[in-house]
């Protein structure tokens, strides 16, 4: 079984991506399957604010299971990557395909994570505009309302340094390709998506609508299933609508500010000085047992 993993924002466009990706005779998927984000959040690599179980002594008493394993981290990372592989591959079987591909926004959010669970996977990492991007999301799902929208999800300051990450350091094997470019030269687009996968190019699936129908979940709602191929008539809407609202543009503009380069950069130094090998050094041992208390302590 081969995974690819299409990494993106909501409303960015991965749905149409996974439609046309989708058409092709080797390439199977299922929408958004969500199936990385909630193993990402046992207590080993991430924790969530609220659980039914005591969640903060269940994370400590994980890590000190996983330090006692004969392989440690690694034995960890195998039964989970057993549990994905089991569903993904039975889900594959259902086909004739040769790939998998799940196209879950929120996997984007949990990089770090997913690298380490699938080193070997294919990675497409889609991007846009990231104000088109927002300006999309306000308008689907909250009437045009970006306050009520960036107040519910500040989806561009939680994914995009996120992805800016992955694609610069590039931990796996990737292929960056832009939401513009898909719509706007979508054939000589996909034949870079196809090439990368190792399969051969189909010109026949931009025309996605004439495809086996998509089955129903999350995804895209709106659009997608409205055209058969890709439509350019999106990709400068965003720009229309700041340049017609001072209060949109404001928040915009605080979306998007930049810190202090000088600043930042002295930060991550230290940061990065700090890390390294955190787990072997004495500073270690106590950032865990203070982040424990404080986990404790701020609990509601």
């Amino acid at each position: 079984m081969s995974l690819v993993f299409v990494i993106s924002p909501p409303r960015a466009g991965s749905t149409l991506l996974q439609r046309m990706m989708g058409a092709h005779a080797e390439v199977f998927t299922h929408p958004e399957p969500h199936l990385i984000s909630p193993i990402a959040h046992l207590g080993v690599y991430g924790n969530v604010d609220r659980a039914p179980y005591d969640h903060i002594n269940a994370a400590e008493a994980i890590k000190a299971f996983i330090e006692d394993l004969p392989n440690g981290e690694q034995d960890y990372l195998d039964a989970l990557r057993a549990y994905t592989d089991t569903l993904y591959g039975r889900m594959l079987s259902t086909s004739q395909c040769s790939y998998f591909l799940d196209k879950t926004p929120a996997n984007a959010l949990v990089l770090p994570f997913l690298e380490r669970l699938y080193p070997d996977g294919k990675y497409v990492v889609l991007t846009r505009h990231p104000l088109a991007v927002f300006s999309s999301y306000a308008n689907s799902f909250f009437n045009g309302d970006w306050q009520a929208a960036h107040d519910y999800n500040p989806i561009l300051e939680r994914y995009v340094p996120a992805m800016a990450r992955f694609i610069r350091e590039r931990p796996v094997p990737l292929l960056h390709v832009a939401y513009e470019d898909i719509v706007m030269e979508s054939e000589p687009q996909l034949e870079r998506i196809f090439a990368f996968l190792g399969l051969e190019h189909d010109p026949a699936v931009v025309d996605y609508g004439s495809a086996e129908p998509a089955k129903k979940g999350m995804g895209d709602p709106i659009n997608v299933d409205k055209q058969g191929r890709p439509v350019t008539g999106s990709i400068d809407k965003w720009a229309a609508e700041l340049a017609h609202d001072p209060e949109k543009r404001s928040l915009a503009e605080s979306m998007i500010a930049k810190p202090p380069r000088n600043n930042y950069t002295l930060q991550r130094r230290i940061m990065l000085a700090l890390k390294k090998d955190i787990h072997t050094r004495p500073h270690g041992k106590l950032v865990k047992r203070v982040k424990y208390y404080c986990d404790v302590l701020l609990r509601e």
